[in-house]
């Protein structure tokens, strides 16, 4: 048997948000995220349906980077009766840490069918590298 538990205010909550359009304003909205690493590049996808690409505002501080969008309520002309408001409105923020090993300086950004993707190259100091091994040609041996 699972254990389930309840909030007694949470359907108060989400009532009072349907019918008025109001919110608690303690917490930004979050957005889901995927991110994986495709050879070079880090890849980030946001989903962001509904959202005006010119709402969208990124930002990378001390390899933080915050993502912003807004998606307003929509204005209810006179004569129309709201009955049921199931969609999110507001301001959504996101932030996830980089690290080190990203090359926050060429961050490109591209937001198709609601979706933001983020390609964030992995820094040149990051990645593998070869490192040859010379031979003078000479063996010298060890003594004791």
């Amino acid at each position: 048997m699972a254990l389930v538990r309840t909030d007694p205010f949470r359907e108060l909550d989400r009532l009072a948000q349907q019918f008025w359009g109001l919110s608690n304003g303690s917490r930004s909205l979050a957005m889901p995220m995927d991110a994986y690493r495709k050879e070079d590049v880090f890849l980030i996808q946001f989903d962001l349906p509904g959202i005006d690409v010119d709402s969208i505002d990124l930002t990378v501080e001390d390899n933080v980077l915050t993502v912003k969008a807004d998606r307003p309520a929509l204005p209810m002309n006179e004569g129309v009766e709201r009955l049921v408001s199931e969609r999110v409105y507001g301001t959504f923020t996101r932030q996830v840490f980089l690290g080190d090993n990203l090359d926050t300086e060429h961050i490109t950004a591209d937001y198709e069918q609601g979706v933001l993707i983020l390609s964030i190259p992995v820094a040149a100091h990051a990645k593998p590298r070869r490192i040859p091994v010379t031979s003078r040609g000479e063996k010298e041996q060890l003594s004791a």
